[in-house]
């Protein structure tokens, strides 16, 4: 019998040779130059996140004072170690940063550092952060790749580290994680109320008196300005960094950009971070050019020495990259091209329900805000719980604009109840929540007892009720001291 792939030119002999040229692209040899500067700059700035969390005793507020915390699915074990192993465990992480960023010990330093990072990522959803994740994915990414070949510590004391070339799948993957963010990041922010100028205007315009130029706060088009050009920003800025003839110009816009956002928001690391990943799109021996260009200012310099050979040839050229390499990029980037989709799965809008938000680029693009109480009824005794007095106010604030950490919570205080004596313990939820400067409305359905309903993960939860004002925008959040104009429009 006769298959499609014995006919020249069949899907399963072009597949194969697709298959094949990618292998070859993935497998040509590039510099490792920038590769290790991107493992430097992360070392380092995980090094000034350690220590800035114990400088605002972050370590304390976050994981050691509060008595519970929401964990993840599945992560129910995770829980913080006891004083003082959980200082240990910090100041370790910052130690396996440091080796990272020196690059000594390489192998062994990334992977203590990636598990420690992770386990303080799992403590707690209320920490939960787009850049925490990102930078999980990027340590993760580090593990595998021969970041350690060149300006580290490792290459200068054992020969047999250095390498003057590293296939360029250790960049490629770099680059295509970065493009995934980037053009989520921008596509997430088509939503009515981001185009429409919320909740950027309810940030900017308060601050407009901090800065030589925020006068242009006040002003609606410049509001809108801000929002349709950050969509632009990342959803064509990402494809641009691609092509050498732009990448320039993009890379110093987006440079301008995180700079901005440093300086208007307090987001820590990731402005910093971001700019140092973009560096990969570079040429991969970039900081030699750089510092050859800077050298030259000074003195004429020898024409620099040619490419890199291909690395130990195999019968047909170049030495490919396995198979299993390939099917293991393959999966990393089918998964990282799904997860952020999700939400479209829900019937719910996810920056009203939280359905589908975590791991999905949605950054810096809500503004919520809610007031509310638990109600505990335990046969003929009823309790109203302000969630201040079990929770910090830093969870309690995270906890009741998101459905499944108010879901968690109810059943937290099922269990208090429990294991003081009591029976049979309904929770309720009364809770107004406001988004992007809407006026409150109910989001949680105070007639349902949370603990006699599950939390669902691949559809809505019925207990959530829907957001019944469609868009809010610049024009309904009036400029400080002007008249309040509210304009209401239910949802079809």
């Amino acid at each position: 019998m006769t298959s499609i792939a014995d006919f020249p030119g069949g899907v399963s002999s072009r597949a194969t040779r697709a298959v094949q040229g990618l292998r070859v692209a993935l497998s040509q040899p590039v510099s490792p130059l920038s590769l290790a500067v991107f493992r430097m700059a992360v070392g380092a700035m995980l090094v000034w996140d350690c220590w800035r969390f114990i400088k605002y005793d972050r370590v304390y507020r976050y994981w050691i004072a509060p008595d519970f915390h929401f964990t993840y699915p599945g992560f129910h074990w995770v829980q913080p170690l006891p004083e003082p192993w959980i200082w240990v465990a910090w100041l370790g992480m910052g130690f396996f940063a440091l080796l990272v960023m020196v690059g000594l010990f390489y192998r062994v330093s990334i992977v203590a550092l990636t598990v420690l990072f992770s386990y303080f990522f799992l403590l707690d959803k209320a920490e939960y952060l787009n850049h925490f994740y990102l930078v999980i994915l990027f340590l993760i990414l580090l593990c595998f790749l021969p970041a350690h070949r060149a300006l580290s510590l490792d290459a200068k004391l054992f020969a047999r580290v250095r390498a003057e070339a590293i296939p360029y799948a250790g960049v490629a993957i770099l680059r295509l994680q970065m493009e995934i963010m980037l053009i989520y990041a921008g596509l997430v922010k088509l939503t009515p109320d981001w185009l429409a100028g919320e909740p950027l205007g309810m940030w900017l315009r308060p601050q407009a008196d901090d800065f030589a130029f925020g006068f242009l706060f006040h002003y609606d088009w410049f509001i809108l300005l801000g929002t349709w050009g950050t969509v632009a920003l990342h959803v064509l800025g990402a494809p641009l960094l691609l092509w050498h003839r732009t990448r320039l110009a993009t890379f110093l816009v987006y440079c301008a950009f995180h700079a901005s956002n440093s300086a208007f928001f307090n987001i820590g690391i990731f402005p910093w971070l971001t700019i140092a990943a973009t560096t990969i799109f570079f040429a991969p021996d970039w900081p030699l050019r750089l510092a050859r260009w800077f050298h030259g200012l000074f003195e004429v310099l020898p024409a620099p020495t040619p490419a890199p050979a291909p690395r130990a040839s195999a019968p047909g050229g170049l030495s490919l990259i396995p198979m299993a390499a390939l099917a293991v990029i393959a999966a990393w980037t089918a998964v990282q091209i799904v997860l952020p989709i999700r939400a479209g799965a829900f019937p719910t809008e996810v920056r009203w329900s939280g359905d589908g938000h975590r791991f999905s680029w949605r950054m810096r693009i809500y503004d919520r805000d809610a007031d509310g109480v638990f109600i505990v009824r335990s046969g003929d005794e009823v309790w109203e719980v302000d969630p201040n007095d079990y929770l910090s106010r830093r969870q309690t604030g995270k906890m009741i604009v998101r459905s499944d950490m108010i879901h968690q919570f109810a059943t937290h205080l099922e269990d208090v109840w429990h294991e003081a004596g009591h029976g049979d313990v309904e929770v309720y939820a009364r809770i107004m929540k406001s988004l992007n400067g809407r006026p409150m409305q109910p989001f949680i359905d105070p007639d349902v007892d949370l603990t006699a309903v599950p939390l669902a993960y691949a559809r809505s939860d019925a207990w959530v009720l829907p957001n019944r004002i469609a868009v809010w925008g610049v024009a309904h959040n009036p400029r400080p001291g002007t008249d309040p104009m509210v304009v209401v429009r239910d949802s079809p």
